[in-house]
């Protein structure tokens, strides 16, 4: 039996100051760091992704270019490959990042299982490969990206336990809402221990 911490997209475009921040990413960027360095032996494996759209088309209709963003199904342009927005905040410590996963290059991708890592791998053959069948679940934005990535792990077999201390939402209501759908799905949701 393996864990991983998996982090999803605290990024500068989701954290306070970028093009989609949300409310409480930064803290959420420094406390994901505090928790890994205060619990160095908790995890088997720590996984990251990021969006990382390409910056020469809408990426699959994701970014709304001839029309307003609905903030469903489109968005203002994010998280382009290569610039600042799409870097991770500056107060995650990548050192103690194992596994980087890229997703959305050039398709809306919610999921960290949508993405694939470095090497080329998706998400569930690399969990396989380490024997990965504990996941834990923290970043932004709990009410989209958090909500899909935990999801795909429970659909994946693995048990998926979702930090509320460690995860900031778009909203408020949507993201309490996604909260009961993943404890229903099977999730546990609760605070880390530190």
């Amino acid at each position: 039996m393996a864990r991983a911490l998996v982090i999803i997209d605290v990024q500068n475009d989701f954290t306070e100051g970028g093009a989609l921040g949300v409310a409480g990413g930064a803290a959420v960027a420094v406390a994901i760091t505090e928790h890994l360095r205060d619990n160095p032996d908790a995890y088997d494996v720590v996984i990251a992704s990021r969006d990382w759209h390409d910056a020469d088309n809408d990426n699959g209709g994701h970014f709304a270019v001839s029309s307003a963003p609905d903030f469903v199904d489109t968005w203002p342009p994010h998280c382009v490959a290569g610039t600042e927005g799409a870097e991770y905040h500056p107060a995650i410590d990548t050192g103690l990042i194992d596994i980087h996963v890229r997703k959305g290059q050039g398709v809306p991708a919610y999921s960290i299982f949508e993405g694939v890592t470095d090497d080329g791998r998706g998400i569930v053959s690399a969990l396989d490969d380490l024997g990965v069948t504990d996941v834990d679940v923290v970043g932004i934005a709990t009410d989209y990206c958090v909500r899909a990535s935990a999801l795909d792990a429970l659909g994946a077999g693995r048990r998926v336990r979702v930090l509320t201390d460690l995860i900031a939402g778009v909203a408020a209501d949507s993201s309490a809402a996604a909260l009961r759908e993943l404890a229903a799905a099977g999730a546990t949701v609760e605070p880390s221990a530190s």
